[in-house]
């Protein structure tokens, strides 16, 4: 490719027509993304300006917090998809699954299989920032003893595996699939989650990439990524999302 000569890569050849975003916050007012429909679709044309025409967007789904439900996600998809058609972005296609936060709630869940999955049995898990649930790995079983296959959005993030890199590799083995916050790679989350972004890229470590946007601010910064380095260690993985979740 041409562009590799360069250092700086815009973003409309960063992203192929064959890219899919499989972490976002764009549904209006039901999470700390979108705050309305103005807002997200905002954030989608800006995204769209970019070259990511694709998106499977997550909300959280988070106890008391966020409760979303399965039917409040898709009512809340239906009015983003009807504001896109009607303005004649065709050639979007937006769907939805959720985050969902690994906690008790999760489990009853997934006892009822009311489980909205990023495509088949892929479903996005995340963490609480200051700890992992204790039962960590009895609800990562729980997951593919149901018939799925868990994401586990931006490993990279949970800063109490920093001093123990060990704790990557039994996620790992434990079935863990781990989804790269693209935004890690730059200062966004502290240098710390930038150091582990790339020490995980360079072990392989990671599937799929997301870019986990919930307000303008994220998309701004999300600019410099752009860069002949950076595409050069994570051209697999945008690859890798337009396999499999297409």
């Amino acid at each position: 490719m041409l562009f590799l000569k360069k250092k700086t890569i815009p973003l409309t050849d960063f992203f192929s027509d064959n890219f899919i975003d499989i972490h976002s916050h764009l549904l209006p007012g039901i999470d700390d993304g979108a705050k309305n429909l103005k807002k997200s679709l905002e954030l989608i044309l800006k995204m769209y300006s970019y070259g990511i025409k694709n998106f499977i967007t997550t909300p959280h789904v988070l106890g008391d917090v966020y409760p979303n439900s399965s039917e409040t996600i898709k009512s809340k998809l239906i009015e983003v998809q009807s504001a896109l058609k009607e303005k004649g972005y065709l050639d979007i296609k937006i769907n939805a699954a959720a985050e969902y936060m690994m906690d008790e709630q999760f489990s009853f869940r997934l006892e009822k299989n009311d489980i909205l999955t990023l495509k088949d049995n892929y479903v996005l898990v995340e963490m609480s920032y200051f700890n992992a649930p204790i039962n960590l790995y009895e609800i990562l079983f729980e997951i593919q003893l149901k018939g799925y296959k868990p994401v586990l959005a931006h490993p990279e993030r949970y800063n109490f595996y920093h001093n123990d890199f060990n704790n990557f590799y039994k996620l790992k083995k434990a079935g863990c699939l781990f989804q790269l916050n693209l935004l890690s790679l730059t200062e966004q989350y502290g240098k710390n989650v930038q150091k582990i972004s790339h020490e995980l890229l360079k072990a392989n470590m990671y599937d799929f990439v997301g870019s986990d946007t919930h307000h303008n601010q994220h998309l701004e910064l999300l600019k410099k990524i752009g860069t002949k380095k950076n595409y050069t260690k994570i051209e697999k993985l945008l690859i890798n999302n337009g396999k499999v979740f297409n």
